[in-house]
């Protein structure tokens, strides 16, 4: 398959480091969005921007309500209360409700949904209606590196060639944003980290601003200039992928983003004391507090003991071939995981000497 051309509580992420220090103007608002379903609070005050160009994941495990949030971008569903302005209009709001075919919306959906009468180029052409533009067709196949496969039908593509037919129909009519639910999530595991990047550069080399749902970390971590967490309905926390995994807001953040250590500590003047050393925190807390290290962030050598390790024994070790999980003791009985790349091989019974090198989270105390 070819791979493609080479090219909340509220908050505004730069599309990508390169336009950081440009201003950009917001494609999609939403303020205080709101929606039920007779007793169930499926989208409880959702606030998000989302900048011209970005590409936002809407992160969160099953029945947190992001779907449901994209069908309201989308017009799919109506918001009991709330707005949302895509491209500075308006198209939800108190006397206001814009179809979905009048939003400049594109929408990718789980299955593809794609007319399987149609040949490639059919279904792409279906998108434009009878005002098509002379050869936008094989500039939108051309985009997503299909301009050789119109005359096939899809039952005759691969999933990751079906995903691209569906990409390039929500493209077809230039919207101002595109909407993907799961759009991966129809592909076989090993498929889905290529067509994850080749979706990524196309959406980049179109301009387009795009909105993902997803419930998998590591396709919204990878994938989006901005990640929106969701639970519960709400968003409990956005930002860029390294923010909201570097400096999650609370433990449930924290844990379902990926791995962490937690050691209990205690907060004073601006650090916190744990039993791995002391790190800086935030001069607001004070007291018992939890001390949150990704696995990543703790090394472990041979190298001579100075003052900033800790002697530790190697308990088991998972090897992943491109990486390695080891889980070690301290003298104190205390059981730490570090990352790290797959060499040096550790062993159960090795003594090591254990260091923090990355980033520290320090969060209030929770309850045990």
């Amino acid at each position: 398959m070819s791979a493609g051309p080479a090219k909340l509580h509220a908050v505004t992420v730069a599309p990508t480091a390169a336009t950081a220090a440009t201003a950009r103007a917001i494609a999609l608002r939403c303020a205080g969005v709101h929606k039920s379903f007779g007793p169930v609070r499926a989208v409880d005050g959702v606030d998000l921007e989302v900048e011209a160009g970005a590409i936002c994941a809407l992160l969160g495990p099953s029945g947190c309500g992001k779907t449901t949030m994209l069908r309201l971008i989308g017009g799919f569903e109506r918001p009991d209360a709330g707005e949302i302005e895509i491209a500075g209009r308006q198209v939800v709001g108190p006397r206001t409700f814009v179809p979905p075919d009048r939003r400049r919306v594109g929408m990718v959906f789980q299955d593809y949904a794609l007319f399987p009468h149609f040949d490639v180029a059919g279904n792409v052409a279906y998108a434009l209606g009878r005002d098509a533009a002379p050869g936008r067709v094989a500039d939108v196949l051309r985009l997503v590196g299909l301009e050789a496969l119109g005359d096939r039908y899809p039952h005759e593509l691969s999933g990751g060639q079906q995903q691209r037919v569906a990409l390039a129909r929500a493209l077809a009519p230039t919207p101002a944003t595109i909407l993907l639910d799961e759009p991966f999530s129809n592909l076989d595991a090993g498929l889905r980290a290529r067509v994850r990047q080749e979706t990524r550069e196309i959406l980049l080399a179109a301009g387009v601003t795009a909105v993902f749902v997803t419930h998998d970390q590591e396709e919204a971590l990878s994938l989006a200039d901005v990640v929106a967490v969701m639970r519960d309905g709400r968003v409990v926390q956005s930002g860029t992928p390294e923010e909201v995994y570097g400096r999650p807001h609370d433990h449930w953040v924290a844990s379902f983003l990926g791995d962490a250590v937690v050691l209990r500590g205690e907060a004073s003047d601006g650090s916190a004391t744990c039993e791995l050393g002391r790190f800086s925190a935030d001069l607001a807390l004070t007291g018992p507090v939890d001390v949150l290290i990704r696995p990543e962030s703790i090394t472990l050598s041979t190298m001579p003991r100075r003052h900033d390790t800790k002697d530790a024994v190697v308990l088991h070790r998972e090897f992943y071939g491109h990486d390695q999980l080891v889980t070690v003791r301290l003298d104190s009985g205390t059981e730490v995981r570090s990352r790290s790349i797959a060499f040096p091989a550790w062993h159960p019974g090795d003594q090591v000497r254990l260091a923090v090198d990355g980033p520290v989270n320090v969060l209030p105390r929770a309850p045990r």
